[in-house]
């Protein structure tokens, strides 16, 4: 039995990976980068946000923020309501290892701080607070945001409310089940910016895109991470970036940002970064 589960856990392993080469080579093939732009508004948020320097402080605070965590040797038990990982087999787990492994990666961290910085959004939304790696980002983004972030798992949560602790800034956090706490998180609010890095489950991810559209104004943003995960992931984007309230959506291999601007026609960009 054991042989069989190792065996089946390399052998799905490695489809994914066949899988995620086809989708980055086909994404390469695709891709653009300011030069290919046309959008007034899309060309401005490439050349000064996509493509911008992150402030050298911000940097520095993120980096301080993860080197916490890729010291601490403390196991813990993940609970998984998604799709699981691909590095990791059981649920016991090194805090290190989730920060090197499953963690948002630095050059996304500085991606996700300019791209707050820039639009400057007043209420954040984060579907997947994990260890705060991504929550921390949006505050360095824009210190002065109140910041809601959900977590499904109470013991990673419990390492990030030690982070938040430490690094002084206290964003709301709810622990639970996404179908029990997004209701609730949405219900008579309305959110700026949105970013959903919990579950990578096609159908989850469209009925989390689907919730939010209640809680959004014509400026907000919306994105949604490793959108090329799975196959079905990429039905759900596809099925996103199609929906009719959505006027401008990019591709970024990686994540999937989307617009509700009534006044811009409706394009679907992919921008290498």
């Amino acid at each position: 039995m054991l042989y069989f589960n190792n065996f089946s856990f390399k052998f799905v392993l490695k489809l994914l990976v066949i899988q995620k080469f086809k989708s980055y080579f086909t994404f390469l093939l695709k891709s653009t980068n300011e030069h290919g732009v046309h959008s007034p508004f899309v060309f401005n948020l490439v050349t000064q946000c996509f493509y911008a320097i992150t402030n050298l402080e911000q940097i520095s605070s993120f980096l301080s923020y993860k080197k916490e965590l890729i010291f601490n040797k403390e196991k813990i038990i993940i609970t998984d309501f998604g799709a699981g990982s691909n590095y990791f087999k059981g649920n016991e787990r090194l805090i290190s290892a989730i920060a090197k492994n499953a963690g948002i990666s630095t050059k996304r961290a500085l991606f996700l701080i300019r791209l707050v910085q820039y639009f400057k959004p007043k209420n954040i939304l984060e579907l997947g607070t994990s260890l705060g790696l991504s929550t921390y980002c949006l505050h360095l983004g824009n210190p002065k945001a109140s910041i809601q972030t959900l977590e499904g798992c109470i013991e990673t949560s419990k390492v990030a409310r030690t982070q938040f602790d430490k690094f002084k800034f206290y964003p709301t956090l709810t622990i639970g089940n996404f179908k029990e706490t997004l209701p609730f998180a949405l219900q008579n609010k309305t959110f700026d910016f949105i970013y959903i890095d919990g579950n990578h489950q096609k159908e989850a991810t469209i009925s989390y895109f689907e919730q939010c559209l209640k809680s959004i104004n014509n400026d907000s943003i919306i994105i949604f991470d490793d959108i090329h995960w799975s196959k079905g992931m990429e039905e759900a984007w596809e099925i996103i970036q199609k929906n009719p309230l959505v006027t401008v959506s990019i591709d970024t291999y990686q994540w999937g940002i989307i617009f509700f601007r009534k006044e811009q026609e409706k394009e679907h960009f992919i921008i290498r970064i």
